[in-house]
């Protein structure tokens, strides 16, 4: 018997081997990269090794020694000639302005010398190098690992003394994006409920014939292309879409008063909460349908009112249906990009879209992983909060 049970789990664990890679080359490993690049700093001390050294020493007053500028211009030079010279200035250029192009000066510069005093020649090159915060910059990012990235997402920086201060008031962008994703969120989230709840209703308690039209209705939406979806809400909500046009037919608006719908906040939750509301009114509806309908006639019997009955016999009956609609939606709302960037304009755009900006235009890859890295922090907060106060076990989807 004891054969005959382990050769059963083999052949189930064997069935299983496949999407369990699957998960983890497609899941797992893609987060382990993307933890790990939020903390990896390789290019200065894989530039300037002797140079990261030689600073580890430095007791960071003042400018360092001759050796240290020997080094410094020995390992630029070589790193001009290699053209890695470039990933050193972009990456200092993310803390401090200015550093990129003192990178490319020094070594376009450093050709022309042919020997030291080289504490002389990089001054003479440029003045900031005989500036103390030009090398405790350097010294501060010349380890392997950094946190950086993890401050600049918290709208903090690294002084060149090593202390941690906020960044200046207009470059404090990053904590009120999250405030703003984790209220948009819960906004839409709750716009479903109210707009779906009575829809599952609906479709849970009617004959079939309704029920299933009213399922096609639902599901029609995942018919339609998203971007398609998406820009529509564009037509219809723009100062001179639809929604205006006819407001302004029927005199509740004067031409000069059109209201602008679109690429503001207002544009964001409202086509989001369309493109997020099947997978709130689903969850509803499957635990809807397992309602038996004998248990609000029998409150009804029994002397209570409609809204008792509701509220204190049914409503609760739903709530595991309420809470897995509500996970859904939030948590797909939280990392949503094409809607916001298509319709959110400046005031609409979510954290994801920074996340995307980083990843595909200013190419800092550290800080995109970083803004990632506290978004999957915040909603594994917020779903062990939730699991807390509502329970996963009592989460159903059918």
């Amino acid at each position: 018997l004891r054969r005959a049970q382990r050769r059963q789990r083999l052949r189930a664990f064997a069935l299983v081997v496949p999407l369990l890679i699957f998960i983890i080359v497609s899941f797992a490993v893609p987060i382990l990269m993307m933890l790990y690049r939020s903390i990896n700093n390789p290019e200065i001390v894989n530039t300037l090794p002797e140079t990261s050294a030689m600073l580890g020493d430095w007791d960071g007053q003042g400018v360092p020694d001759e050796p240290v500028f020997a080094a410094m211009a020995r390992e630029l030079g070589v790193a001009a000639d290699n053209r890695s010279i470039g990933a050193v200035g972009t990456r200092l250029n993310y803390e401090e302005s200015g550093m990129s192009s003192l990178m490319r000066k020094t070594g376009r510069g450093l050709a022309k010398v042919e020997e030291g005093p080289w504490k002389a020649a990089l001054i003479d090159i440029d003045d900031n190098w005989g500036k103390p915060e030009t090398w405790q910059l350097i010294k501060n990012l010349s380890g392997p690992l950094t946190s950086t990235y993890y401050l600049a997402a918290l709208d903090l920086r690294m002084t060149p003394d090593g202390s941690v201060e906020a960044q200046p008031e207009w470059r404090q962008i990053y904590v009120q994006l999250f405030i703003r994703t984790l209220w948009l969120s819960l906004v839409i989230t709750g716009l479903t409920f109210l707009l779906g709840y009575p829809v599952a209703y609906l479709m849970a308690n009617t004959p079939l014939r309704y029920s299933n039209l009213l399922m096609i209705l639902v599901l029609l939406p995942f018919w339609t292309s998203l971007l398609v979806r998406t820009t529509s809400w564009i037509v219809l909500l723009q100062t001179n879409g639809v929604l205006n046009d006819v407001l302004v037919f029927v005199g509740i608006l004067d031409n000069s008063g059109r209201v602008q719908m679109v690429y503001n906040q207002i544009g964001t939750v409202v086509a989001m909460t369309h493109i997020l509301l099947p997978f709130m009114i689903l969850p509803l509806y499957s635990v809807m349908r397992t309602v038996p309908p004998t248990y609000m006639r029998a409150a009804l019997s029994l002397g209570a009112n409609l809204w008792t009955a509701f509220w204190r016999v049914y409503f609760p009956q739903t709530l595991p249906g309420v809470g897995a609609g509500a996970v859904l939606v939030f948590i797909l709302a939280i990392g949503y990009y094409i809607t916001p960037a298509l319709v959110g304009g400046e005031d609409g755009q979510l954290i994801s879209n920074f996340i995307a900006y980083h990843m595909q235009e200013s190419l800092n890859w550290g800080l995109a992983a970083a803004l990632g890295t506290l978004l999957l922090v915040a909603v594994l907060i917020l779903y062990a909060l939730y699991n807390k106060l509502v329970g996963v076990e009592n989460m159903k989807l059918s």
